[in-house]
């Protein structure tokens, strides 16, 4: 009830039922594409506030469907249906560009799946080329930034990805380590390239948002993630995204039904992957870039190994279906 409550507040703002296109909204706060002295970045906040308005529909109508809600989740189905048109409608131009060009709004497209096509490719495209205009680095804020990577990685772009993730130079989160940082900065220039400090009236130095790029690196970089079938990582989908930088990444999660461990390293002999499912929990493997016939697991081939049910090659590489257990997998890439 409290989660239809919002969305309803939203829709009953403004003249029309399916933008959120009015009051005040702090959008991209503390982005670097922010005006001189203005602390709200460059992306419109009304275009801000209408994706998360489809955002959070979307889940409302999950979360009918799962709960036997028929009529809520036909009800915000069709919601989300009109938020998704009139979204088009005011940002997406007739050639699908997106009427916002800064990196948040390409991201908040690409991640929250309001682009399709022509339109998603091209916001793919543009995310890319604003990260090359300002030599490769972020200018987004607390709405772009915790969704930046996952835009990237899951849209052709994983080498960017990491790219930004190792810069050390202002803005990355690397140079705030230089500057001798043990916890994520409210601003990205907290303290500046010459030692001087933002005004101490608002300049956290243990600041969550930017700190988001752990939700990356759990779940891009070592590949844990969960699948929206499966209520509390009972099913999981083990998805390591490999990148330059990095030779391995390993990456633990405490379950209800015990630790789940994904790690992968990679070398001249090949690339290693393990995984370890817990207890009464399934998995979906994904091993990039492998092959079905090129598979080892545990120096057998795949046919040969308990655990796995079955195996199919993908452009991915090979998709395996997963018991509990514990994989070691080798393969040449």
């Amino acid at each position: 009830d409290s989660m239809k409550g919002l969305v309803e507040f939203i829709r009953r703002q403004g003249d029309n039922e399916y933008l959120w296109d009015t009051g005040f909204h702090f959008a991209d706060w503390l982005a670097l594409d922010a005006k001189p002295g203005a602390y709200m970045g460059a992306t419109d906040m009304h275009y801000v506030a209408t994706a998360y308005y489809a955002y959070s529909t979307s889940i409302v109508r999950k979360a009918a469907e799962i709960l036997g809600k028929t009529e809520d989740a036909k009800r915000y189905a069709e919601l989300y249906e009109g938020i998704v048109r009139a979204f088009h409608d005011e940002y997406v131009t007739p050639s699908g560009r997106l009427a916002v060009p800064t990196q948040t709004a390409q991201v908040v497209g690409l991640y929250f799946g309001l682009l399709e096509g022509k339109a998603k490719e091209k916001a793919a495209a543009k995310l890319a080329k604003l990260l090359e205009e300002n030599d490769h680095h972020l200018t987004t804020g607390f709405v772009g930034t915790p969704y930046l990577n996952f835009a990237l990685s899951l849209n052709g772009h994983n080498d960017e990805a990491y790219r930004l993730l190792l810069q050390k130079d202002f803005p990355s989160w690397l140079y705030q380590v230089t500057k001798g940082a043990t916890t994520i900065w409210e601003h990205w220039d907290g303290i500046r390239e010459d030692g001087t400090f933002w005004s101490d009236a608002m300049n956290s130095f243990n600041h969550y948002a930017y700190g988001a790029i752990g939700d990356w690196l759990y779940r891009c970089v070592a590949g844990i993630d969960t699948a929206e079938e499966g209520a509390g990582y009972k099913r999981l989908r083990i998805h390591p995204q490999p990148g330059e930088g990095l030779t391995w990444a390993e990456g633990r999660l405490e379950t209800m039904y015990g630790t789940v461990v994904s790690r992968w390293s990679r070398s001249e002999d090949g690339m290693e992957v393990r995984v370890v499912v817990p207890p009464n929990a399934t998995a979906e493997i994904v091993l990039p870039g492998a092959t079905l016939d090129g598979v080892r697991e545990n120096g057998a081939a795949l046919g040969a190994t308990n655990g796995v049910s079955s195996a199919e090659q993908t452009v991915e590489g090979v998709r395996l279906e997963a018991g509990s257990g514990d994989y070691r997998f080798f393969y040449q890439i």
